[in-house]
């Protein structure tokens, strides 16, 4: 019965990872998004099933509390979670998964402390690893979360000897868990390296500014992927080791990918205190003197009835004004006077991964009308009416001509080069990164003012008598 019940835990392993595995495949399009997320769904189910059936475990009553208990926060928090406030949750969840790891580590710890049992230095190592990297997901992801809300300054919080101090306690936490693994230090050694990586975590991210936020939220998201898989090897759980590893691994490649789309290095992110410079006093010196173009929402719905060709480039300002089912109203007018409309859809628009393509998908947007940044470049120049709805960084031609900007080199939305442009924001404010945007005192430009939902449905209802 035993090794009967070792092969259906193995198996249930094994078919849980491809589950994983193809649901993670799937989750890389809009339109097999659910579908993966679903089979990801099923794989931890039956993860969580399978390990149920260990024989080592002491109390289901304790499971099953815990599990109810998160089930009914998960369940509350993800109906009532706003799409403008969804990154935010996205850090709090990998905050709490960091923070499960490296607890985890140090009561496996503490476990094989009070035994007979000898911990070996692969074993020791694994739990030092996991307590470290675990704590810092665990204090960035929560700094993250309060840049994203805006209770701390989304602008880099730095302090006199910030770098060094830095150096220092990581030395400090490297010396320790050292010691912790040559079997020298005991449990309060351990204790002070999960203490000195809190610290750690937090002086990780404040320097760091709110613009990039997302690169910051996918790289602790892989640390806490590896932070987990850590774990499963302290534990001895395959299936723990596998999820990690593929939370790590996706984390890592999306970390890439997104700053490739920024044109900056992970280093420079991390390091660079960007927009810590003196941007904002650019930023008010480049829109002296400048002309901006005002319209209104009738003269927006003439220019757009007449289009054959309409591009709209969603940023955070359309999540804020929760105008996505207008805008998508909107397109389906203009599509029924015969109006080609697309939706042009930057790496890094919003506040995370993939924002833009989840609040579009809310409204039932088609997916084959999201265009993906390098799709859509190129067809601007023939694009009659160019509406963006709440994008501010993504579209700024200074990153691609103002070497002196701090955003010069990210690639952009050639939105300029369209032949009208319309611009809905609440005001001139600017976007993350804290710099003007040329694009609104464009000759092209026209900017009309007021909140996204409500002028999108003025729009619509001049479209219908235009």
């Amino acid at each position: 019965m035993s090794d009967l019940r070792e092969s259906a835990i193995a198996v249930s392993y094994i078919v849980a990872a491809v589950l994983f595995i193809f649901g993670l495949k799937q989750l890389s399009s809009p339109s097999t998004a659910r579908a993966g997320n679903r089979l990801a769904a099923m794989g931890m189910a039956l993860a969580l099933g399978a390990t149920l059936l260990d024989r080592q475990i002491l109390s289901y009553w304790s499971i099953a509390l815990g599990t109810f208990i998160g089930a009914v926060m998960g369940i509350y928090f993800a109906r009532t979670v706003q799409m403008t406030a969804m990154p935010q949750m996205v850090a709090l969840f990998n905050g709490m998964g960091g923070a499960t790891a490296a607890l985890v580590s140090v009561a496996e710890f503490l476990r094989l402390s009070r035994s007979s049992e000898l911990v070996g230095k692969g074993e020791s190592t694994s739990i030092v690893l996991g307590t470290i990297i675990g704590a810092v997901s665990f204090t960035g992801s929560l700094i993250a979360f309060g840049k994203l809300q805006e209770i701390l300054s989304g602008k880099p919080l730095q302090f006199p000897m910030q770098r060094a101090i830095n150096a220092l306690t990581l030395v400090a936490i490297s010396a320790l868990g050292a010691w912790v693994v040559m079997g020298s230090g005991g449990a309060f050694a351990l204790w002070i390296v999960f203490a000195a990586s809190l610290f750690l975590g937090a002086m990780f991210v404040l320097p760091i500014g709110g613009g990039d936020m997302p690169v910051v939220i996918s790289i602790l998201n892989s640390l806490t992927g590896l932070a987990a898989a850590l774990t499963g090897f302290v534990l001895h759980n395959q299936m723990l080791v596998v999820a990690g590893v593929l939370v790590g691994a996706s984390g890592t490649l999306l970390t890439l990918l997104m700053s490739t789309a920024m044109n900056r290095s992970v280093a420079n992110v991390l390091f660079g205190a960007f927009g810590a410079s003196g941007s904002s006093a650019a930023a008010a010196e480049t829109g002296v003197h400048r002309t901006v173009r005002q319209t209104t929402t009738e003269d927006t719905a003439i220019a757009l009835a007449y289009a054959r060709t309409v591009v709209i480039v969603p940023g955070y300002g359309l999540a804020v004004a929760e105008a996505q089912h207008t805008v998508r109203e909107l397109a389906t007018d203009l599509e029924k006077r015969g109006v080609n409309v697309k939706y042009a859809i930057h790496p890094v628009a919003g506040r995370m991964p993939g924002h833009m393509n989840v609040l579009l998908a809310e409204a039932n947007v088609p997916y084959d009308q999201l265009l993906e940044m390098d799709q859509v470049n190129g067809e601007f120049p023939q694009t009659d009416v160019v509406l963006v709805v709440g994008a501010n960084d993504v579209v700024n031609p200074a990153a691609r001509d103002d070497p002196a900007s701090p955003i010069y080199g990210m690639p952009i939305l050639d939105v300029d080069r369209a032949r009208n442009i319309i611009v809905l924001k609440r005001s001139m404010g600017h976007g993350f990164a804290g710099i003007d945007n040329a694009l609104f005192y464009h000759e092209k430009t026209r900017m009309l003012f007021g909140d996204a939902r409500q002028s999108l449905t003025e729009v619509g209802q001049a479209l219908k008598s235009a």
